[in-house]
């Protein structure tokens, strides 16, 4: 099985084709995802949240903000199970997603722990962070003042954001009260998508 034109090992491919039947039997009695997308779940959500890991596939502790449906969190935490090491923290109030994710890591034995909480707290909860990434959350503005917290306390912890074909104006807007080192990595999966690689970020208001 290839994703985004890269090799994902067999045991890799049960684990994902596990936790998208698990998505789509949850889906039907809780919003995980926008309904209009749920026909084309391996590319939209499965395809498009493999990205963060090939883009920065190292056995190491990743925070994953409003992980809602496991986008991208849980799919990194199964790829990470084939490296037997490396942690994601998913972050999400929403108890009813979380008691998903926590059933989606359990049952594909992925390397990742749900913390059901606002995400404004959960720097009291999970020290050690080196990543950080959120999809469908919030613009890049707001998702660095998320990620504030382990990424000002921690040079090298970086951050890995999904957006789309309006990425430079939030880019623009985030400048004005931050400074950050940034890498634009085009999606394999969507045209005038990016994810946005973000590091050294230090506030300037």
């Amino acid at each position: 099985m290839e994703l985004n034109g890269l090799r994902v090992s067999r045991e890799t491919q049960e684990r994902l084709q596990h936790f998208a039947a698990l998505f789509q039997k949850w889906a039907k009695t809780i919003n995980l995802v926008a309904p209009s997308t749920l026909d084309d779940l391996w590319n939209r959500h499965i395809a498009d949240s493999s990205q963060v890991f090939q883009i920065h596939p190292k056995p190491i502790t990743w925070v994953d903000l409003g992980s809602g449906g496991g986008f991208p969190g849980v799919i990194t935490a199964i790829f990470l199970t084939e490296l037997q090491d490396g942690w994601v923290h998913l972050v999400e109030s929403n108890h009813k997603k979380a008691a998903f994710l926590r059933t989606a890591l359990r049952e594909t034995n992925a390397r990742g722990s749900v913390h059901s909480t606002r995400i404004e707290d959960a720097h009291g909860e999970i020290d050690e962070c080196k990543a950080i990434s959120a999809r469908a959350l919030a613009d890049l503005d707001g998702l660095l003042e998320y990620s504030a917290p382990w990424m000002l306390d921690k040079n090298d912890c970086r951050g890995f954001f999904h957006k789309g074909r309006d990425y430079m104006r939030e880019i623009d807007k985030a400048r004005g009260r931050w400074e950050f080192d940034l890498l634009e990595h085009r999606s394999a999966v969507e045209h005038e998508s990016v994810i946005l690689e973000v590091s050294n970020l230090r506030r300037l208001v």
